[in-house]
């Protein structure tokens, strides 16, 4: 039998994953200094953007308690999973090399503030120890901690570093903000699930947390996670000519994922909780920045929680490792909310990334700055669909007005104005912009081909665009050359020197993941995809949080629908008491599932408990041993689930991205 197949080719493909999580591995690369259009673009932002303004600085230094601990945070097997000297070259005061966006040094200047903070009487932030800041709230009995990280690893030691300044206290709660992994992943470097079975710890997440914290990466996990390899920057060495950080937060931790399901929801806006003799006003965020997501006002405190709505960049409305578009409308709405309910009252704001901002003047210039950003964007856009304009010729032109884009909070260090702008457009008109010449073009090989031919062949191509990275016309370089490599890519002549001008763009880049997309596009085009260890994202706690509608989605995406179009076949699948009973149709090239349903001619029946599947997925056991357990039967005719598995693809993490 192959049911080994099936499930190794889950964790093969990473699909079970967050997609932030990546194993960092460094990579040979040629960097090349920045050219003198590049430090003429770069200088002039000097002119353009108020860095004399230092209040963020300010803020960010603002109720210093403790440095991070400096050693190496290392898992069971010696592998790095978060390493806090990684970014000491980036030093507070100094002008930006040559080779970085200024823009984008002064945010990885701020976001290198690292250690533990009190925000006010009671409420402390550790920084700079993940991607995101982890909150502890002290309140009558204990602590609540908000959004444990990444990592356990990471988690733990930020713990061990409040409880050495502040003393130890149990934990009674913690609380998810949000849905995704950099919010919950390292709960158990926090609390027991014991603790937690018992009653001893709360755990509170938005209406819809579990679902989308397993679900959102599942079916386009592989793809989400090679490409966030690129956004994350996690193939980059760290310094002036590669990975300075991620707009949000330097980068993530690569240590143990998990997950302990929340014991209390909070499902409508106005839902009042007393958590630990702290009275918490809630209101619900969904579709903004996470499709489960909350914000929250603690009325002892005077503080809003923004989770991750209002922060200091303009934020990914698509994220360019791909995901669901978010709804900017729907997001300047949620903030316009808060600022109604609690914008009379609030003396503090704060999100789990970057630094509070005190007082209430500054907290409402800030929500009400974010919220007309996001607003802009959803309407401006489509102002300009309306009178005609494709996706990217509004992006072309498209600028916030100056008392945004020059309001530090507003750059886009994260999202940009650019992909915000395509993503609004997409996300109302889709991916066609209503010329029927685009309606049906060649795939890019095809079209590469007949390009390069059109142009006058390979060599006309280079020696014109050459000419033009003379000139510093990085953009047209890239985007000209790629044909050429797309029509050949043995061609290194065309690979180095596409790789030359995403090098230049990427240096001038002020987004944190633009920067780290083109510097790793520069180093795959000129050394190949470097086959490095792949993230093991298929954490135990992530399994088993799999519904078992999730497990046979995945599986009918795994299904080559070219081989099985004329394959028929039924299968009874019991998992038990936890699990449930299930009926899958094999047909037309696709597998179909019914819960709670048993067929009455199955071509095989497969029973096993869920706990059993959860431990074969995660190689605790094999299919072989757990069959000579008793663990798992198969009934009926074996050559059809043979047949079945046959039609199974595998992914391979390592797909080419800049080359065919």
């Amino acid at each position: 039998m192959k049911l080994k197949i099936l499930v190794n080719a889950m964790t093969v493909a990473g699909l079970l994953s967050t997609s932030l999580v990546a194993t960092p591995a460094m990579a040979q690369s040629t960097a090349k200094e920045a050219t003198t259009h590049t430090k003429a673009n770069n200088d002039a932002l000097y002119g353009q953007l108020p860095f004399f303004d230092k209040t963020d600085f300010s803020n960010a230094h603002k109720g210093f308690i403790a440095p991070l601990p400096q050693d190496v945070i290392k898992g069971e097997k010696g592998n790095v999973i978060w390493n806090p000297q990684q970014y000491a070259f980036i030093k507070e005061g100094q002008k930006a090399p040559d080779t970085v966006n200024p823009s984008l040094w002064r945010q990885a200047q701020l976001i290198n503030i690292s250690g533990l903070f009190e925000v006010t009487d009671g409420v402390y932030q550790i920084r700079n120890l993940d991607l995101s800041n982890m909150t502890i709230m002290e309140g009558k009995e204990g602590i609540t901690v908000i959004d444990p990280l990444v990592s356990a690893e990471t988690a733990k030691v930020g713990m061990d570093l409040y409880y050495k300044n502040r003393g130890k206290r149990p934990v009674v709660a913690v609380i998810y903000t949000h849905s995704h992994v950099d919010h919950y992943g390292g709960v158990r470097g926090v609390v027991d699930e014991a603790d937690v079975k018992s009653g001893k710890v709360k755990v509170y997440a938005p209406a819809g947390f579990m679902k989308e914290a397993v679900s959102e990466n599942i079916m386009a996990g592989n793809a989400m996670s090679r490409r966030a390899s690129y956004m994350y920057g996690n193939l980059l060495k760290p310094d002036a000519k590669g990975q300075v950080g991620a707009g949000l937060g330097t980068t993530t931790s690569a240590g143990t994922v998990t997950l302990i399901e929340p014991t209390h929801y909070i499902t409508e806006d106005g839902q009042k909780e007393v958590i630990d003799g702290l009275t918490y006003d809630f209101m619900m965020a969904p579709g903004s920045e996470a499709p489960s997501e909350m914000l929250w006002y603690v009325e002892e405190k005077k503080m809003i929680e923004a989770a991750e709505d209002v922060t200091h960049t303009l934020h990914n409305t698509y994220s360019l490792r791909g995901a669901k578009i978010r709804d900017p409308l729907a997001w300047s709405k949620y903030i316009n909310s808060a600022i109604e309910r609690w914008g009379d009252k609030a003396e503090i704001i704060m999100a789990q990334h970057h630094w509070p901002t005190w007082g209430n003047d500054n907290v409402v210039k800030l929500m009400k700055s974010q919220r007309d950003m996001y607003r802009y964007i959803n309407d401006q856009t489509l102002r300009l669909a309306n009178k005609g304009l494709t996706r990217d010729e509004i992006a072309a032109n498209f600028a916030l007005p100056d008392g945004l884009a020059k309001s530090w909070a507003g750059r886009g260090y994260y999202g940009s104005v650019s992909h915000d702008v395509k993503a609004t457009y997409v996300f109302y008109l889709g991916w066609f912009n209503g010329n029927p010449a685009t309606l049906d073009e060649l795939p890019p090989v095809d079209a590469a081909k007949k390009y390069v031919h059109y142009m006058g062949g390979a060599s006309a191509i280079l020696e014109k665009a050459k000419a033009d990275y003379a000139q510093g016309n990085y953009r047209w370089v890239a985007q000209v050359v790629s044909k050429v490599v797309f029509a050949d890519p043995s061609n290194k002549a065309a690979r180095n020197l596409e790789a030359d001008a995403l090098e230049q763009l990427g240096y001038q880049a002020e987004s944190g993941p633009w920067r780290n997309f083109y510097l790793t596009g520069a180093q795959e085009l000129r050394n190949g995809v470097q086959k490095l260890p792949t993230p093991n994202t298929a954490s135990p706690d992530t399994v088993r949080a799999m519904s078992p509608e999730m497990f046979f989605d995945f599986l009918g995406v795994h299904i080559n629908g070219v081989r099985a179009a004329n394959a028929k076949a039924v299968f009874n699948v019991d998992l038990g008491k936890d699990g449930g009973q299930y009926k899958l149709e094999l047909e037309n090239g696709v597998l179909n599932h019914s819960a709670n349903a048993v067929a009455k001619e199955a071509d095989a029946s497969i029973t096993l408990s869920r706990d059993t599947l959860n431990k074969i997925i995660l190689k605790e056991t094999t299919l072989k041993q757990a069959q000579e357990k008793g663990d798992v039967t198969v009934a009926g005719n074996p050559a059809k689930l043979d047949e079945l598995l046959s039609y199974m693809d595998s992914f391979d993490f390592w797909f080419n991205i800049v080359t065919p």
